[in-house]
């Protein structure tokens, strides 16, 4: 999908795709109404957001192949290209395979078996994490059956959908409530993935972690430790991403178990500049960090910004600066600008914005500013 990176991800579902789709199925079943097809689906699709679309081009999917999921899906199996032949994922060779994955996601559970074997094949294209979240809740016991010998297979994309899939908060999907609140259900599969040859797997697997460690805290930081006493140097990669948001909350078992410690440094000339700061600036961090004893320092030093909100109260967003580490009775100096501008993720509100400094999980002093919208 590199061809135009300006182009918003939703802009894909159009006439094109809906063409595309329909040129896949009457290759292989020629009763394929085309042009119904395409028509049904090209009317509808302005001023529609990206999930929308995909619901207009499943409906369309329903109506014109055969009937019920069965029957359905030997057609769409039939159409499927090749397996990716690497770790890209969704976004690149296969995303215009996501409503075939969403038409599962939706019928599949009419036929369980059926199911599962599309589940199977369309991740070795395009991923299956959406689609599998239904049988979860159906079907958990025996789903998880499946995907425990899932984690053995040979194919990269079958094994990161053991634990994509699973992901009791993945993005873009619903809640797997189940899994919140019984973790070891799906701890259990990434005990068996957590040394996978695949990097592809491997980052899900941090960040299946990292989704539990928002409801489990004491848990992942126990399961990391136990992986990072005899762990290589790719487990532990995974520990560190599974641990990010509790080491941004400061937790002193997570920041322990990779060796940053209670701080004993003291924070020195601290400015935030330009005070007031218009929307669209800079702002600029100086302070300088100083060592007094006789022991060096492992530091990991992050910033906080506690934006204002709507009702005037402010929220609190940590920011990764640097890591480092400070001999003894020595002086680090940090400079750092970060812009303050627009972005689709956050509004901004004018008043009073405080910034600290944040070491080792631990606030060393704030300064504020006031910003300008």
């Amino acid at each position: 999908m590199s061809e135009n990176e300006n182009k918003l991800f939703k802009d894909y579902f159009d006439t094109t795709l809906a063409q595309r789709l329909a040129k896949m199925i009457t290759a292989v079943h020629p009763p394929f109404p085309a042009d119904a097809f395409v028509n049904q689906i090209a009317p509808q699709l302005d001023g529609l957001e990206m999930k929308q679309r995909t619901t207009v081009f499943v409906q369309a999917l329903r109506d014109h192949l055969p009937a019920g999921f069965a029957n359905a899906w030997v057609v769409l199996e039939a159409a499927l290209g090749a397996e990716l032949t690497d770790d890209g994922g969704m976004f690149n060779d296969g995303w215009h395979y996501w409503p075939i994955a969403h038409f599962i996601e939706t019928f599949g559970l009419e036929d369980f078996d059926v199911g599962v074997r599309a589940m199977y094949e369309i991740t070795k294209r395009h991923t299956a994490e959406f689609a599998i979240r239904p049988f979860l809740i159906h079907h958990q016991e025996q789903m998880l059956a499946i995907l425990h010998t899932w984690a053995a297979d040979e194919n990269p994309h079958v094994r990161r959908l053991v634990s994509e899939g699973t992901r009791p908060r993945l993005p873009w999907a619903g809640r797997l409530h189940a899994f919140i609140e019984e973790p070891s259900l799906t701890l259990a599969l990434l005990e068996k993935l957590k040394d996978d040859p695949s990097e592809y797997v491997r980052r899900s697997v941090g960040n299946h972690l990292n989704d539990i460690a928002k409801d489990h805290p004491q848990l992942v930081v126990q399961t990391c430790g136990r992986w990072w006493r005899d762990g290589s140097p790719e487990r532990r990669w995974i520990v560190q991403r599974a641990l990010r948001t509790l080491v941004k909350d400061g937790d002193l078992g997570a920041l322990t178990l990779l060796g940053y410690g209670p701080p004993q440094v003291d924070l020195l000339d601290f400015s935030v500049e330009p005070d007031p700061l218009p929307l669209g600036g800079k702002l600029n961090l100086r302070f300088m960090l100083q060592n007094s004893t006789n022991a060096e320092q492992h530091l990991m030093i992050d910033f906080v910004i506690h934006f204002v909100k709507a009702n005037g109260q402010t929220s609190g967003k940590v920011f990764k600066l640097k890591t480092a580490v400070l001999p003894p009775n020595q002086t680090l100096t940090i400079e750092k600008s970060h812009p303050i501008r627009p972005i689709t993720t956050r509004s901004y509100y004018p008043g009073t914005h405080l910034v600290e400094i944040q070491v080792n999980g631990q606030r060393l002093g704030e300064r504020s500013f006031e910003l300008l919208v």
